[in-house]
């Protein structure tokens, strides 16, 4: 940590070199994309962008009372340029501010001009009753429905009017399987991508840029704490472990694509990543006395989706370590609220096409579901006693709200799902659901058809996102909103 004298000193002798150098000046480093703050804790926080060449990530944060802390960083071709770099020891439910520039050494002062700044609060101790608020949202840039040349992504300047205390990418924050088109889906120009479905880490790579230079998307990021995770296509429809490759051009026959599209995922969001689980991405964030936000990785650890759930051999989607963390993260927590983020749904059915098995949690028209493991965990829920549960999703492309009662011997035990989505791509709505968990639908936003939406325009009273209000008694409320702003279904819930 630099006290201020001895910053403004640095800053001193770092102009007093430059101007008795004689060599010719080399063009500023530019920050390309933005700058963005994630898994924000009550004391840590990452710092995340990226330059235009080989460089050093430089970052310096205030704190309260001019405190500062600064730090620096290589980034390199192999990761695209772009770099992260870890803050610890900062204050609960405080406000920070951030600058970020790069330079071609690690000891550059903060130059006159140039470069981002950003912000972001802490979030309070877990014994702070404070409330909070948050939006969270998926599908982006899907199906050929990208960027609007005129508007680009008109959800983000929705989301950002509304001043979350933090935003959550759910999942199929990118389309690495898709192109984006000079015409778009509905009917809009569009800035076109220069991509192809992605075969390979430049691809990869290309498709997050191509979001990112997104204004809205930027303003949202530099303002607001922000927590990833991803879905399927951020590597390739309906991926596993066990079914991440394709045979057709443009990918290469029996090649994972999984690895890529992880480091990708990792390269260009603000995840922390620790040195002996680097490529882990669930875990559980505490925001004040009333929220536990379980984030869960319902990717890298699934088994084949074609394969049966069998009662002998029940399917896993978490993996042993993961469920067994999730189990143990749900008894600990006092939290008032648990809140658990899953990137495919509970009860609507997914996977395309059918036959290739299906992809969520819901076994519906077959056996091939994940249900087994699901009902595992509600009964966890249930004998444990613990109440005050929500999952949240997206994946589907269109809106809707579920109770379900899952067990007939214990009627009052219920949680509820909010599915949100898309916060730009492709609607396909859908009324199915499978009926093991009881569900009863207490809301569905969607258009009649896949088809029926064919101008841009049209297409945002169905483009929508959550929002999860808790007040400083621990008194909840859910909400859904279109891309305009428009409120579509609000529910409050008190708790147990």
């Amino acid at each position: 940590m630099l006290s201020r004298h001895l910053f403004h000193s640095l800053f001193a002798v770092a102009a007093i070199v430059a101007v008795t150098c004689h060599a010719a000046p080399s063009a500023p480093i530019s920050v390309t994309h933005g700058v963005a703050a994630g898994d924000v804790t009550a004391s840590s926080a990452v710092i995340w962008s990226r330059a235009d060449r080989e460089a050093f990530l430089h970052v310096l944060l205030t704190g309260p009372g001019g405190g500062l802390q600064r730090s620096a960083v290589p980034v390199a071709a192999a990761g695209d340029y772009t770099g992260k770099l870890v803050f610890k020891g900062l204050r609960p439910g405080t406000p920070y501010r951030y600058r970020v520039w790069f330079s071609a050494d690690g000891a550059s002062a903060p130059p006159a001009t140039g470069g981002a700044v950003g912000s972001f609060r802490t979030a309070p101790a877990a014994t702070q009753p404070a409330p909070v608020t948050f939006a969270w949202g998926g599908d982006l840039a899907g199906q050929n429905a990208c960027r609007d040349a005129g508007q680009g992504f008109p959800v983000f300047r929705t989301i950002h009017a509304l001043a979350p205390d933090f935003f959550l990418g759910l999942g199929d924050m990118i389309y690495a399987d898709g192109v984006c088109n000079a015409l778009g889906r509905f009917g809009n120009p569009q800035v076109p991508g220069n991509f192809p479905q992605s075969s390979t880490p430049e691809d990869f790579w290309a498709h997050w840029k191509y979001n990112r230079e997104d204004a809205a998307y930027r303003e949202l990021m530099a303002a607001t704490p922000y927590y990833a995770i991803w879905d399927d296509h951020e590597v390739v429809n309906d991926f596993g472990p066990l079914h991440d490759t394709r045979n057709n051009p443009p990918y290469t026959p029996g090649q994972p694509l999984l690895p890529m599209g992880l480091q990708a995922f990792l390269a260009y969001n603000p995840v922390m990543e620790r040195n002996l689980t680097p490529d882990r991405l669930y875990r559980s964030i505490r925001w004040g006395e009333h929220l536990e936000l379980v984030i869960l990785d319902n990717r890298q650890y699934r088994d084949a989706n074609l394969v049966a759930d069998a009662p002998e051999l029940p399917k896993t989607m978490l993996g042993r370590e993961q469920l067994a963390w999730l189990k143990q993260t749900l008894v600990e927590s006092d939290a008032t609220w648990k809140i658990i983020v899953t990137s495919v749904p509970l009860a609507i059915p997914t996977g395309f096409p059918p036959e290739s098995g299906r992809d969520g949690w819901a076994n519906f028209d077959q056996g091939t579901g994940f249900e087994a493991e699901l009902l595992d965990l509600l009964t966890h829920l249930r004998d444990r006693n613990i109440h005050d549960v929500l999952f949240i999703t997206t994946d589907v492309h269109f809106a809707s709200v579920q109770r379900y009662t899952p067990f007939a011997d214990t009627p009052d035990f219920q949680i509820h799902e909010y599915v949100t989505g898309p916060l730009n791509a492709g609607l396909f709505p859908s009324t199915a659901l499978d009926t093991t968990l009881n569900p009863e639908r207490l809301f569905f936003h969607g258009p009649a058809s896949a088809e029926a939406v064919t101008s841009f325009t049209e297409a945002q009273r169905w483009f929508n996102f959550g929002q999860v209000a808790i007040d400083d008694n621990g008194v909840l409320t859910s909400r859904i909103f279109d891309a305009d702003g428009r409120l579509l279904f609000e529910k409050v819930h008190v708790p147990d």
